[in-house]
């Protein structure tokens, strides 16, 4: 590892000056607040990244970013620095096999079930739901396999750490194109509409949207829950933790899934080996035991 280095060269390229340091301090901030790990690789990514801030701040180099947000009255920038250095790539049915997987095992279950015939409780949790598709997935699913599913008592919590994405998943309106790839017979339950400027976008209906409550969480903090869940995806999000993070947040989601109950990751996630309260049922999935 390189030592930190105040006087490491900065490229004569860049915008702001952009020590070793500088990726250093940040990298350690946002493994402090966030649990992501910020390798090498990804020098670049934060100074593009976070160079906006600077820009609205009206500074001029990351070392003054860095004062900034030493402050003890910026605890909103550190917010605002997190949003900047979150990657939020996804869209609807992303790894559709989880999706098939939900829909006979959760959905279907439910449907069929004593519970789902009588209003009983089903719980899902979308962990690190970025703009929103994630969850809006799983709901039109619920919405699709259980037609009176608004008669139960089913919720699901759609959380991320990115205050800016989860205002856009609240509005549930998403570019035209994004449901190019959606099943046809979930297209029912999105509405095109005019989304200002000649560009045509689509809403996501209203009682689909209705079984979702979108809230900040930062994974590394308390979960302010006790109920179990049904049904948990954490889906590309540990890949940005190292082992240590990742296997305290795998003990923490076993502990919040009821037994029998599903645990969903991303295609390039694993368990950092095996868990004793887990066992894996399909590619990614994993069942909580008794």
């Amino acid at each position: 590892m390189v030592a930190p280095n105040e006087l490491a060269p900065v490229d004569i390229t860049r915008e702001f000056d952009f020590t070793e340091a500088d990726f250093r301090s940040l990298a350690q901030l946002a493994y402090e607040h966030t649990g992501i790990t910020l390798a090498d690789s990804k020098r670049n990514l934060v100074y593009s990244r976070v160079s906006r801030r600077l820009r609205t701040l009206g500074l001029t180099s990351f070392k003054q970013y860095r004062s900034y947000l030493a402050r003890d009255d910026n605890s909103g920038e550190i917010e605002n620095f997190i949003n900047a250095i979150s990657t939020n790539l996804t869209k609807f049915f992303r790894e559709s096999h989880h999706f098939d997987h939900f829909r006979s095992h959760v959905a279907g279950s439910f449907a069929h079930s004593s519970r789902g015939s009588t209003g009983g409780r089903l719980r899902v949790w979308s962990a690190g739901c970025s703009t929103g598709e994630e969850p809006y997935t799983i709901a039109v699913v619920l919405r699709k396999e259980v037609p009176d599913i608004l008669r139960h008592d089913a919720r699901i919590l759609a959380t991320d750490i990115d205050t800016e994405v989860l205002a856009k998943a609240s509005r549930g309106e998403y570019p035209l194109d994004s449901i190019d790839q959606i099943p046809k017979s979930y297209l029912p339950f999105f509405a095109e509409t005019d989304g200002g400027g000649g560009a045509r976008s689509v809403v996501v209906e209203r009682e689909v949207r209705s079984l979702i409550t979108f809230r900040r969480l930062n994974l590394l903090e308390a979960w302010p829950f006790n109920g179990l869940f049904d049904a948990i995806f954490c889906r590309n999000v540990m890949i940005y933790f190292d082992n240590p993070t990742k296997s305290n947040l795998v003990e923490r989601f076993t502990q919040q899934i009821r037994p029998g109950g599903w645990l969903y990751i991303g295609h390039s996630e694993s368990l950092t080996g095996t868990h004793p309260g887990l066992r894996l049922m399909g590619r990614t999935i994993y069942r909580r035991e008794a």
